[in-house]
């Protein structure tokens, strides 16, 4: 079983392909690869953390998450709403959570912190929101899929030991 962590996918929203600028001409095809290489990595017995966005509507987030491997734990975004926590298909949902992973502890919300819990004892703070936009802080990540080639992303990967 590997852990993986992943935010702001925002399945079929439009907004994000101008705003984000992201490469794709229709949010079918956006959408698409999204899944294609969620699926790629992440085999049925993984463990994904979404640290929020996940789609425009919550109407298609059950369907979306059926199609998806792994077990899926949220942690609500901005353009999250109580239909998308409610939705079937999510192992637990919440706003924080903090886990020990591979010796690290980890802060994950879908928010950057400039501060958090263990800080000064070397925790990881893993969140979404910014797409990238901001400038890297030691020991802090973002786990967006603007970042990460539109794919799930494990620890490892991110501390630079793959």
């Amino acid at each position: 079983m590997t852990v993986f962590f992943t935010a702001d996918t925002h399945f079929g929203d439009h907004r994000t392909i101008n705003i984000q600028q992201r490469p794709f001409v229709t949010v079918a095809a956006m959408d698409a690869l999204l899944v294609e290489r969620w699926n790629a990595a992440v085999r049925p017995d993984d463990i994904v953390w979404h640290l929020g966005d996940v789609a425009r509507r919550p109407v298609d987030v059950a369907p979306l998450l059926a199609r998806l491997n792994g077990t899926k734990h949220l942690l609500r975004g901005n353009n999250d709403p109580d239909a998308t926590l409610a939705a079937t298909g999510w192992a637990s949902v919440g706003d924080y959570a903090e886990i020990d992973l591979d010796g690290h502890r980890l802060v994950l919300c879908h928010y950057p912190f400039r501060s958090w819990n263990g800080q000064h004892k070397r925790a990881l703070n893993l969140h979404g929101h910014s797409h990238g936009s901001l400038k890297p802080m030691l020991r802090q990540f973002d786990v967006g899929v603007d970042v990460h080639d539109f794919a799930p992303v494990r620890l490892d990967q991110l501390l630079g030991r793959c």
